[in-house]
């Protein structure tokens, strides 16, 4: 198993209704609701940030395939949409993608340019099976340390932290496996490479101690 991202999305709230900062890997940016819920609208709702991310991603990949095929289409705009309707006990989600062109293009490109649009990343994963895994954990929770080192960096483990090993295991298994004792191995990978996969620990149950 290997994820997507190098480094997690993070995302903080606090007290203010309903601000919450989302951290990425260049930067910081603010979510909120709208004012008719309660927030301050200061920034995209959870809605608009999910129909974002479908809508960039398809007139993306929609660039790809044009600027692959050599076609003169210098813009191409989208805009997307949703709603829900009950159906018996169960709730059907319908996403409305309107896809326009800032140039004509015959119907044969069109009907190709749509069938593209629907395999774009974004669209898979959401017409795709989804699972969502959820592990919660509290600051200050860890009862115990443990430590590990090869001379050159030395990786502390906090197991009462712990929610994730298998990620370790699966993404640098000659340093990591939790089916032996002790399940570190710092002989297992250059020091630079177990940094980098200790760096990816999100719930910091894994971290380099400072010399």
């Amino acid at each position: 198993m290997k994820y997507l991202l190098e480094h997690p999305v993070t995302a903080v709230i606090g007290t203010e209704k309903y601000k919450c900062v989302v951290e990425w890997r260049h930067g910081k940016f603010i979510v909120d609701e709208p004012e008719a819920t309660g927030g301050n609208d200061l920034g995209p709702d959870p809605y608009t940030l999910l129909l974002s991310s479908l809508g960039t991603c398809t007139i993306a990949t929609l660039r790809m395939y044009i600027d692959r095929k050599g076609w003169d289409v210098p813009q191409i705009g989208v805009a997307v949409n949703m709603y829900q309707e009950l159906k018996g006990d169960k709730t059907i989600t319908v996403i409305d993608r309107d896809v326009n062109f800032s140039s004509p293009v015959t119907d044969e490109q069109r009907e190709r340019l749509i069938q593209i649009a629907k395999i774009c990343p974004v669209s898979k994963i959401l017409e795709g099976e989804i699972q969502i895994r959820t592990f919660a954990y509290s600051d200050g929770e860890e009862k115990n340390k443990h430590t590990y080192t090869n001379g050159d960096v030395t990786v502390a483990w906090k197991p009462d932290l712990c929610k994730h090993a298998a990620r370790c295991a699966t993404q640098l298994p000659t340093v990591f496996n939790p089916a032996v004792k002790p399940w570190v191995n710092m002989d297992g990978a250059t020091s630079q490479e177990i940094t980098d996969q200790v760096n990816k620990c999100p719930t910091g149950a894994l971290s380099i101690e400072k010399k």
